[in-house]
């Protein structure tokens, strides 16, 4: 992860909720007045974020301690301590909504991510996630994606070649879509089109895509695609992907199944900080 921006990303957040400084605090607290308090989990999830979360109390006060009880990646229950913290009382209290910002939503992520995961354990399929991330907040989303179990997509549009519905009906089709990606990019870059139906499955074998999206197909079309490409080329499933279905698509055989859901749809984890 690149923490020079994930540092600049914990900067705008602190300018964001202090750009004056903290009037309730600094009209109460003594500055000399420490305190130590504790991340405590409302509910069960998976980690993610104890890093960033760190960083902020860090960055309002050096001097502020903070111990972290859990690594990221790893499952909490209900009435766990993740991390504590002591030092000066108003630095905690300024740090303390910003840091649950970054943990509680990175959380979410993570536990939805690893409820998918279980979903398809015992099939080949690989559960990602897509571009469907909050602005500015890519990397860490994705990283949380990792922690819960799952993998990354592409990182951005920059990475790999993935010719969509627009992208076809402005090249005329598939097959002059990839003609003209194979002529723009190298041969170590992998090209991924989206398929809508069995017909668009076939011209992507016949055109040599690396990876094909079968886009919001039902079951037994995506039965029949995998039946159709045969081990050639790896497959992935898009589109209303859900914990009720996803486990029925992993069970035809594809290779991957993206869901969006996972960075645009999740519940935030329920998780306090309590002076103790």
């Amino acid at each position: 992860m690149n923490w020079s921006k994930i540092e600049h990303l914990i900067e705008s957040a602190l300018e964001e909720d202090l750009p004056a400084g903290d009037i309730t605090t600094e009209g109460i607290v003594p500055p000399e007045f420490t305190a130590r308090a504790v991340f405590l989990a409302k509910e069960q999830g998976v980690l993610a974020g104890i890093e960033v979360a760190s960083r902020v109390f860090k960055k309002i006060d050096s001097r502020v301690a903070f111990k972290k009880n859990n690594d990221d990646g790893q499952e909490f229950r209900k009435g766990d301590i993740l991390a504590e913290v002591s030092g000066a009382a108003g630095s905690i209290l300024k740090a303390e909504r910003t840091a649950l910002n970054f943990l509680q939503r990175l959380c979410g992520i993570a536990t939805l991510t690893r409820a998918f995961v279980r979903e398809v354990r015992g099939t080949k399929a690989v559960i990602l996630d897509t571009r469907k991330t909050t602005p500015g907040w890519r990397a860490l989303e994705k990283y949380a994606v990792r922690m819960g179990g799952g993998q990354n997509h592409r990182q951005n549009l920059s990475e790999m070649v993935l010719i969509k519905d627009n992208h076809i009906r402005i090249a005329g089709g598939i097959s002059e879509a990839l003609k003209r990606a194979k002529q723009k990019v190298g041969a170590g870059v992998k090209i991924e089109v989206e398929a809508t139906s069995l017909e668009d499955v076939r011209e992507a074998l016949a055109g040599g895509a690396n990876i094909i999206m079968l886009d919001n197909m039902s079951l037994d079309e995506v039965r029949a695609s995998v039946e159709v490409a045969a081990g050639r080329v790896l497959l992935e499933v898009s589109g209303k992907v859900s914990l009720q279905t996803v486990k029925d698509l992993a069970l035809t055989g594809v290779d991957y199944i993206s869901v969006g859901a996972l960075t645009h749809s999740f519940k935030s984890s329920d998780i306090s900080l309590e002076f103790l």
